[in-house]
């Protein structure tokens, strides 16, 4: 459950502030109604505009102590696509609980004299919160990413990779993170979740339902599955299952490790191919680097 590396938090982090009022209403302008011009002539008015909403209509007294207003992904079922910037996605403005009284609480007094016992109580107050506002901005039709929540707790994306993984393992709940609810990234856990309930006898329409994932992204799970599945029971080794379905070894080498798990009396030579992919992953790595 990597959250992020070296060469992507940057990107990530600078989408966190392109969900804001001005920034919508640029969307607007340039996409609804086709206004075409300087980008800081939009920019202005949509300064002016802002402006006279905030004189008309100030945010109503929704948000108590410990509240932070915030803009993020608008949970309305649309799927992520490269090469789309941030801003050109449908935002959402929620009211999340940023801080409560038992977060306090729990900083005043705590028992002493047990091993590592600081470390523990803010781990599991740092869990805690991250579930609470991933819920909040789902039950509001929002999605938080990991980079919003590395801004909002103060930790960095490692952390939030390690609490999510902790929840996970504690509960066996998937919370409705961006990348999960909307298929993004190759991370392979929701892919195991959604197999595992699958294997257990789940419908579909349950998995969906119980792991907060759309009915697309578990169809598309389910049938990439069932096709490597089968390739396996016929013989295929993971190049030829690469061929045959056009999906890279990193995405095969996951099913295939899926279907060991499941199905420990079919033949899978996983550890060989995972080898393999990171051998290859390097000399393009290489090969990028030199023509740089």
């Amino acid at each position: 459950m990597t959250i992020g590396s070296k060469g992507t938090n940057r990107s990530r982090y600078e989408s966190v502030p392109k969900r804001d009022f001005q920034t919508a209403v640029i969307r607007l302008l340039e996409e609804e109604y086709k206004v075409i011009g300087s980008h800081r002539i939009l920019e202005m008015l949509a300064e002016d505009l802002m402006q006279l909403h905030q004189e008309y209509y100030p945010l109503k007294d929704r948000a108590q102590m410990g509240d932070i207003i915030w803009q993020t992904t608008k949970d309305d079922g649309q799927r992520q696509s490269y090469g789309k910037k941030t801003e050109s996605y449908a935002v959402q403005t929620v009211i999340l609980p940023l801080v409560r009284k038992e977060d306090v609480d729990r900083r005043i007094s705590h028992k002493k004299g047990k091993k590592n016992e600081n470390y523990v109580l803010e781990t599991e107050r740092d869990r805690e919160q991250m579930v609470r506002l991933l819920k909040a901005a789902k039950d509001q039709g929002g999605l938080l990413s990991g980079a919003e929540l590395s801004v909002l707790m103060n930790r960095s994306l490692h952390t939030i990779g390690r609490l999510l993984k902790e929840h996970f393992r504690r509960t066996k709940e998937i919370l409705p993170m961006k990348g999960y609810v909307l298929d993004q990234g190759s991370n392979p856990t929701h892919k195991a979740i959604i197999i595992s309930l699958y294997e257990q006898g789940l419908s579909p329409l349950a998995i969906a339902r119980k792991t907060d994932h759309t009915q697309g992204a578990v169809d598309r799970y389910l049938k990439a599955y069932e096709q490597v599945l089968q390739l396996v029971k016929k013989g295929h080794d993971a190049n030829s299952v690469c061929q045959i379905t056009g999906r890279t070894m990193q995405t095969v080498v996951q099913y295939l490790r899926l279907v060991r798990e499941f199905h420990p009396t079919l033949k899978v030579d996983v550890a060989l191919q995972s080898e393999l992919h990171k051998i290859a992953y390097q000399k393009r790595q290489n090969s990028k680097n030199n023509s740089n």
